[in-house]
């Protein structure tokens, strides 16, 4: 995993890319030539909306670039006391949407499958399927568009772990 291109392009994901690094975080600076990188090595971009909105931070990472290249994107919260003082993904998933200006499906990748990957857990866990953990929240919401919607209100309706309701509303 490497932090790179956050407040100016020094190189880092050139060499992610090059070491095929699980993931690469922020990339506000990245270029074309970057993501085409990333993309072949199949490093993970993750988003961290939540590091641009507390540092007011102006250049957005290069969605389009990734998007045309096949860079998978994870979004994050970067929960950090430094640059991210915000725990809640739904906010984070909230602030891809608006400020990023990622899909509802981008989102929902980003914050299952992608993450999983960019955690080099991929094949146990990320998505619903034969073999991988059974480890998911249940949203009551009428369509995707409103997981990142909601700003201060969380429609999860139920958590499960390994299998197991851990939480019921």
């Amino acid at each position: 995993r490497l932090h790179a291109e956050q407040l100016s392009n020094v190189g880092g994901s050139q060499v992610a890319a090059r070491h095929g690094a699980l993931s690469c975080d922020h990339l506000e600076y990245a270029t074309d030539a970057d993501a085409a990188a990333l993309a072949r090595s199949g490093t993970v971009a993750v988003m961290l909306p939540v590091a641009f909105y507390a540092l007011a931070e102006k250049r957005l990472p290069p969605i389009e670039s990734f998007r045309r290249h096949g860079v998978p994107l994870a979004v994050a919260s970067d929960c950090n006391p430094g640059s991210a003082p915000g725990a809640s993904l739904l906010l984070a998933m909230n602030m891809a949407r608006r400020l990023f200006g990622l899909t509802s499906e981008e989102v929902l990748l980003g914050v299952t499958r992608h993450a999983a990957r960019a955690l080099g857990l991929a094949g146990r866990r990320g998505s619903l399927a034969v073999g991988h953990a059974a480890d998911f929240a249940v949203w009551s919401v009428d369509s995707l568009d409103e997981l990142g919607y909601w700003v201060g209100f969380n429609p999860c309706s139920m958590v499960v772990k390994d299998g197991a309701i851990v939480l019921e509303r």
